[in-house]
């Protein structure tokens, strides 16, 4: 069998560099949690990066799910590593920080919600493109999702408040990305616009936010706000969101670069970072940082922490627990399901 083996020529560097600049942020939002609030340089920072970093890494996700994918695929790339994972992090969590927890498999651990997320997304969005204004359904059900008390169960709180990124990124056409970087004074007119609009009303309203409201986990209650404001709130989020992915496009190199590499091994660094950090957060190492030199410090560790995780070795054991082969039994064919649910050959080469 011929490999297709894409040219330099033809490999959309942008995209590679727009990840490796996503999974960095991801790095580095999670290592400065315990200690953000020391210092207001990292409050800003948490502010920024939470705002756009996952709904960016969403829609890029959305993007490169266009191509159909058995359900056999999807098991074997999505459900078998999330198993795996699960299992690691309740290793690591019971026998070496000694943490009370169970092998909740409807309760992802840490940053494993994505892997949840994503398998529900391929899964609903044949059905989903089909439905008139599928965007703005799924933007009302992001706001309507916040009402709910669900928490972390089957991460539904969160698969619903990110799926507009995933699906404007499954509607994205590629010549878009140009239209959209020459556009960029417009919308960085735009989000400005929508910031001052935004911290005006919240200050004018004196609410007190903090940068939960990006996380899509918790609900309007829990964030202290009452329904009608949390809807506004989160609309203002879903706007700022989506100006601040676009607008970015401008800043974005479209050439490759040696940190490139690290878009095109996103999965070992997401995956293998928080078991680090969980080892240091269970110190008290991460939360006394608060001096600028700590500071820089610690910056400098994420992007070392991405390059080392971005290698080889990491690399071959992801793709090697997202290579297990998986054979279901087929459905009967008067069945009329979708083609996200046709079951390939075993060892059916990944669409």
């Amino acid at each position: 069998m011929k490999v297709k083996i894409m040219s330099t020529k033809s490999r959309n560097y942008f995209l590679d560099n727009y990840k490796a600049l996503l999974i960095i942020l991801v790095v580095i939002g999670h290592f400065i949690e315990p200690c953000y609030s020391n210092t207001p340089f990292l409050m800003i920072l948490k502010w920024i990066i939470f705002s756009f970093h996952m709904p960016a890494f969403i829609f890029i996700s959305g993007y490169f799910s266009k191509k159909t994918m058995t359900f056999e695929k999807l098991i074997q790339k999505l459900v078998i590593p999330y198993l795996v994972y699960e299992m690691l992090y309740y290793l690591l969590y019971v026998f070496v920080i000694h943490k009370d927890t169970g092998l909740y498999l409807n309760r992802p651990k840490f940053s494993l919600w994505y892997l949840m997320a994503l398998f529900f997304w391929r899964i609903a969005t044949p059905y989903i493109k089909k439905i008139p204004g599928s965007i703005f359904v799924s933007i009302t059900a992001g706001l309507l999702i916040g009402f709910s008390q669900l928490g972390n169960f089957f991460s539904i709180p969160r698969t619903l408040f990110f799926y507009p990124f995933f699906l404007a990124g499954y509607y994205f056409q590629e010549s878009w990305f140009e239209t959209v970087r020459k556009k960029w004074k417009f919308l960085a007119s735009s989000l400005a616009c929508v910031l001052l609009l935004f911290f005006g009303g919240v200050f004018a309203g004196s609410i007190q936010l903090t940068p939960w409201i990006f996380y899509g986990r918790y609900s309007y209650e829990d964030m202290g706000m009452t329904p009608g404001i949390g809807m506004l709130v989160r609309l203002g989020c879903y706007g700022i969101s989506f100006l601040l992915v676009f607008t970015l496009c401008a800043v974005i190199p479209k050439k490759k670069h040696f940190f490139s590499v690290l878009g095109l091994r996103t999965m070992p660094i997401y995956l293998f970072h928080g078991l680090i950090y969980s080892v240091l957060k269970a110190t008290p190492l991460l939360k006394q940082i608060n001096t600028p030199l700590e500071t820089l410090a610690l910056l400098l560790f994420c992007v070392l922490l991405s390059f080392a995780l971005a290698s080889e070795l990491p690399n071959r054991f992801v793709t090697w627990i997202s290579s297990i082969p998986v054979s279901l039994p087929k459905p009967p064919k008067n069945l009329g399901l979708p083609p996200v649910f046709t079951f390939g050959k075993r060892n059916q080469a990944q669409p």
